[in-house]
């Protein structure tokens, strides 16, 4: 794994290395027999040119011969012409093919880079964002790896094959040819860097230009941009990034246009030079007609083969830079330590925090500070605070998406980092806050809580019984079929155009509580604000169900709705990062602190309103 951290810009030549050998091994791997192929038809495709030079040439100082014999040196100029004709077009079968595969494999293993990272903390790094970002663009884009190095290796064999040829006439004007390519590839090699850097500095502008797009294409933001009239500020905004972006580009296209421009004219003087030459030296008697075409044949492959070595080494090297970005992605280690291994995972005495303190970094202020919280095992706790008091945060630490910074959290005495985070994680239920609304079918909205559950419609409809949403489910078009989602066409529903059903708020909410309770041999259940988006009515069901539910289990509810936590075995108010109250519902009423003040001031409200 690497060391070095994933947001970390990567220029240097040891990266560059990293990246050729990482893109080298994926592209074989992925596609071994036509990389064989590939590198047969390069071989050709360089060979053909070299060989219809030097047969052109036979052919016309043949012709000069009056007892010459041209009709095999013809056969073969036809058979380098039908060669030539088909060799490109097999060559982009090949190159699209293993493109195909290389590319497939790359993002299967890009992705699954991204989900060994056993936090969040990587996640939520702008930095990393941007890297992740243009990782998958290099996925994307790998077939063009290929590409240079086919270009690399013909241009290479191409110029070996011309260089040849020209020594045979002119060793000097050889040379001549070749100096004048230096100065090419050294300012490619410059502006490919430059590129490079380029693209990773404008990052942070595509990101947000991307962000107010989606702001403005997307569902969930469309009622409340069109209602405050806001569509013409984000789109200045979005445009605001794209001008910043285009800035930075147009400012390297013009550097790369007065370097191209001059390496250009002095291409053509050269070439402008060796024909001088050819013309004068074939008068004075030295040279044939056949060598004057085999010469000037050979100068215009020689600067072609040079332009194309040139082009592929300038293009694989900013290729490679950008290739750069995904191996750091799938090459870097976990964001949090991780314990390897599974093991059973029982819950028998409880979950303690113990003297937790968190910050999500040293610029942070504490979120967390000194935590002391036990939740027993079989009884259910309840944490109440106001906005910001950190019982997300806390969540967030006992699903192990961040350690704490000091301190420890405990299960059955034994620290989460000593545990592996894939079985901790399955021994936990939950339904945040911030639930996710998946574009997908109702049952496998549910079904993802607990993927044995995919093909277990029963489980489905037990979960969802519970949840208070299996009859609405059951009257959808399709029932638990149907999509629920306007977004995309589904398998056999492409068909009609009349697929999607959209939830309201609370059906979402109870659709996100059934996909906590398919989840089977959970051994806590955490429920962040499960009631948040229901009326009074259902609010009062789903605590009727969720209380039968959680019967003899382990749970943490976490609410702002004081009467929804007051049947919890156990209270606890987090203020300002700490635990200051913890009891029953009653002693806390009893000790009139801060929870007593709290709940009165709610049940003063709907006193007020009756």
């Amino acid at each position: 794994m690497s060391e070095d951290p994933p947001g970390k810009r990567v220029t240097g030549a040891r990266e560059l290395r990293a990246a050729g050998a990482q893109a080298g091994s994926l592209i074989w791997r992925s596609a071994p027999a036509y990389v064989t192929w590939l590198v047969l038809l390069t071989l050709a495709s360089a060979a053909a040119p070299v060989a219809t030079a030097w047969l052109t040439k036979l052919v016309i100082d043949r012709l000069t011969d009056p007892h010459g014999e041209v009709a095999g040196l013809a056969a073969g100029l036809i058979v380098m012409g039908l060669a030539t004709a088909a060799l490109p077009v097999t060559h982009q079968y090949v190159r699209a093919e293993i493109g195909r595969a290389a590319r497939l494999a790359g993002t299967d293993r890009l992705f699954a880079a991204s989900e060994r990272q056993v936090g969040l903390r990587n996640f939520e790094d702008p930095a990393f964002q941007d890297r992740l970002r243009l990782a998958q663009e290099a996925t994307a884009r790998v077939a063009e790896l290929v590409d240079g190095l086919g270009g690399a290796l013909g241009g290479a064999l191409s110029l070996i094959g011309f260089v040849g040829s020209m020594l045979v006439l002119s060793p000097a004007m050889t040379a001549l040819v070749l100096l004048a390519a230096v100065p090419a590839l050294a300012a490619e090699l410059y502006l490919s860097r430059r590129r490079s850097s380029m693209e990773w500095s404008i990052e942070q502008y595509h990101r947000r230009e991307f962000f107010y797009s989606q702001l403005l294409t997307g569902v969930s933001a469309a009622t409340e941009i069109r209602l405050f009239g806001i569509g013409a500020f984000l789109r200045a905004r979005m445009m605001n990034e794209r001008r910043s972006a285009d800035a930075e580009t147009r400012r390297m296209d013009l550097r790369e246009l007065r370097a191209q421009g001059g390496l250009t004219v002095l291409s053509a003087a050269v070439a402008g030079a060796g024909l001088w030459w050819a013309i004068t030296a074939a008068r004075r008697g030295d040279l044939s007609v056949g060598d004057v075409s085999m010469f000037l044949a050979a100068v215009i492959g020689v600067q072609s083969a040079l332009m194309a070595l040139t082009s592929a080494i300038s293009g694989g090297q900013a290729r490679l830079l950008a290739f750069a970005h995904y191996v750091a992605v799938v090459t870097a280690a976990p964001d949090l330590p991780r314990v390897e291994g599974e093991s059973r995972l029982a819950l028998r005495q409880g979950v303690e925090l113990r003297d937790v303190w968190f910050r999500y970094s040293d610029d942070h202020p504490w979120v967390l500070r000194g935590v002391d919280l036990t939740i027993p095992a079989g009884q259910a706790v309840a944490l109440v605070g106001l906005n910001g008091a950190g019982k997300s945060t806390l969540v967030k630490l006992l699903c192990r998406m961040y350690d704490p910074t000091r301190g420890s959290i405990l299960w059955d005495g034994v620290d989460l980092r000593d545990i592996s985070p894939e079985t901790l994680r399955r021994r936990i239920s939950a339904v945040f806050q911030d639930h996710m609304n998946y574009d997908m079918t109702a049952g496998e909205n549910i079904a993802l809580g607990d993927l044995t559950a995919l093909d277990d419609q029963g489980r489905q409809k037990e979960a969802a019984t519970r949840a208070g949403i299996h009859d609405k489910l059951t009257g959808l078009p399709r029932g638990y079929d149907t999509p629920l989602t306007r977004l995309f066409m589904m398998g056999s529903d492409k068909d009609d155009p009349v697929t999607g059903v959209v939830l309201s708020g609370g059906q979402w909410q109870r659709l996100a509580l059934a996909r906590a309770f398919v989840r089977s041999g959970s051994a806590l259940m955490i429920l962040d604000e499960p009631s948040s988006g229901l009326d009074p009515e259902a609010e009062h069901e789903i605590h009727t169900r969720m209380r039968e539910y959680r019967a003899g289990a382990t749970s943490l509810l976490i609410s702002h709705r004081l009467s929804a936590v007051r049947e919890a075995d156990r209270i606890a108010v987090l203020e300002d990062g700490r635990i200051t109250e913890h009891g029953s519902h009653d002693d806390l009423l009893a000790a009139g602190g801060g929870y007593a003040r709290l709940f009165r001031l709610q049940a003063e409200g709907y006193q007020e309103a009756l």
